[in-house]
């Protein structure tokens, strides 16, 4: 079953939370550890649950784990075990899911879908922590990148979220890399979005429409886009896609700015209009949308008021 069919069936938009990361940064907390928001896992859950409820308050159908930069080789760079490491890559899933049952046990909005957990899977990059998901320049191989994303898939999936968001992936070597592992789980389903570095091209350069276009014939994704990807290239890859793929299109842009590897923050960058921008990606062909880094539950809000009416 695909779990975004009653969604996209019921309202013009399916939205997805906003910025993860950024929004802990914003509230105070110190994200400067190769593990990212992840490290939040170890350090303070309460933290996480309470940027997954604010984000549900503020109208989002679906919410991302903190499991993008979770891995077994990052929790064990800290001193955990192996045991350890798994149970709280599977945390970051039963976590989400508690908040969001909590959340939905007095939500009085009967107009509402229950809404998604989806389990983050992030590139491999972001395990390197090097801000090479912006790039995809490993310098590994395809084994090496299928051994990576296997273990830690079936432990997320394990942990059984609604669907996967495979996000941020830069080269279409790692996306096929993912969806080759995906194969070995075939009762879960999952988008797959990119990280773009212009109008046409995905970090590594491929083109958007050779990616919409091979991943079109993959039957377990069930939605393609861009995410953590400047605004102002998004109406334009949302048009490739569209001419490429008849699958659903989802995107998750940034608010602008450059990420900065080293002290893993953006630098400040004008503030766009989301609900304006939403509109006209919506126009364009997206049916699922929200925002990535620097976006917040106060953008999610002015977009569920406007798919909401």
């Amino acid at each position: 079953m695909n779990p975004i069919k009653p969604f996209l069936e019921k309202q013009s938009v399916c939205i997805i939370d906003g910025g993860f990361g950024s929004e802990l940064s914003r509230r105070g907390y110190d994200l400067s550890d190769p593990l990212w928001s992840a490290i939040l896992l170890m350090k303070n859950p309460d933290a996480i649950s309470k940027v997954h409820f604010d984000y549900l308050q503020a109208g989002a159908d679906i919410i991302i784990t903190a499991s993008y930069q979770a891995s077994i080789e990052g929790f064990l760079a800290h001193g955990l075990s192996e045991n350890e490491a798994i149970e709280l890559i599977k945390y970051s899933i039963n976590l989400a899911k508690q908040t969001r049952d909590d959340f939905w046990q007095n939500c009085s909005d009967t107009n509402r879908l229950k809404p998604l957990v989806a389990a983050s899977v992030g590139p491999y990059g972001a395990f390197l922590a090097d801000g090479s998901e912006y790039r995809g320049d490993y310098g590994v191989n395809f084994e090496t990148l299928t051994n990576f994303h296997k273990k830690r898939l079936a432990h997320l999936i394990d942990a059984k979220p609604d669907i996967l968001a495979i996000e941020t992936i830069p080269s279409l070597e790692e996306a096929r890399a993912i969806v080759e592992v995906l194969k070995e789980f075939p009762n879960i389903k999952a988008w797959l979005s990119f990280s773009a570095k212009d109008e046409e091209h995905i970090c590594h350069n491929e083109p958007i429409s050779q990616c919409a276009k091979w991943l079109d014939k993959e039957d377990q994704i069930v939605a393609i886009g861009v995410n953590c990807t400047a605004p102002q290239y998004v109406s334009s890859l949302t048009k490739i896609i569209k001419s490429n793929s008849s699958k659903p299109i989802v995107l998750y842009p940034n608010g602008g700015g450059i990420y900065d590897p080293v002290t893993k923050k953006w630098q400040t960058s004008p503030k766009f209009d989301y609900v304006m921008l939403a509109k006209e990606w919506q126009k364009a062909g997206a049916q699922l949308i929200g925002g990535c880094c620097k976006t917040t539950p106060e953008d999610i809000a002015k977009l569920s008021a406007w798919v909401r009416g």
